[in-house]
């Protein structure tokens, strides 16, 4: 998502004008981090289903649940760190709209707007998404707030605005800490420095 990524940059580049180090990024400790990329990669395994198989929507949108599961964990494990429980917030909003409505709902008139006012938008195409109407419900989590940058555009939901915040904010917070000299599991034996 290039929203997000430009909400980092943007957290990256508020920590480094407040006294933060970009060297920090390689001190960063998350705990069970490799969760990410599981849940992450459930949700990128469902870009290749066939739109028009009868199995590709109830077999997406289960992997799409499954998907929030590793990472409502690991946020949940990493809760005392700044910005998680903001971040875990967005990712529990995001998982009930979707699993009240069997996909995530669409406002058709963000679409108009993020795509770039074209005459029709075809909502219905993917499997993952679905016409945001009446009989909604949670509504009000649903993908409701247009984004266009760059020529692109995307319609977003609540749940996505607290995650993206979230993290910028852990991002701002880790970048802005003191420089560990000594490294995560880094071995010195004792009184080395008083050798002569």
């Amino acid at each position: 998502m290039v929203w997000l990524a430009l909400v980092l940059f943007l957290a990256a580049t508020i920590a480094v004008i407040r006294g933060g180090k970009l060297r920090n990024l390689s001190d960063i400790r998350l705990r069970l981090w490799w969760l990410l990329i599981l849940g992450f990669g459930l949700q990128s395994i469902t870009g290749f289903f066939p739109q028009d198989a009868t199995w590709a929507r109830p077999t997406g949108i289960t992997l799409i649940l499954f998907s929030y599961v590793p990472l409502l964990i690991m946020v949940i494990l990493n809760r005392d760190r700044p910005g998680m429980w903001l971040a875990g917030l967005g990712i529990l909003m995001n998982f009930s709209v979707i699993a009240a409505n069997g996909g995530m709902p669409v406002l058709e008139g963000a679409a108009i707007v993020a795509g770039g006012f074209p005459e029709s938008v075809d909502l219905t195409s993917n499997y993952k998404h679905l016409v945001l109407d009446e009989s909604t419900r949670l509504a009000f989590l649903a993908d409701v707030i247009p984004l266009r940058f760059i020529g692109q555009g995307q319609v977003i939901s609540l749940g996505d605005v607290l995650l993206a915040v979230g993290l910028g904010r852990f991002l701002e917070h880790e970048l802005r800490r003191p420089v560990r000299w000594f490294k995560h599991g880094a071995q010195a034996e004792a009184g080395s420095a008083r050798r002569v």
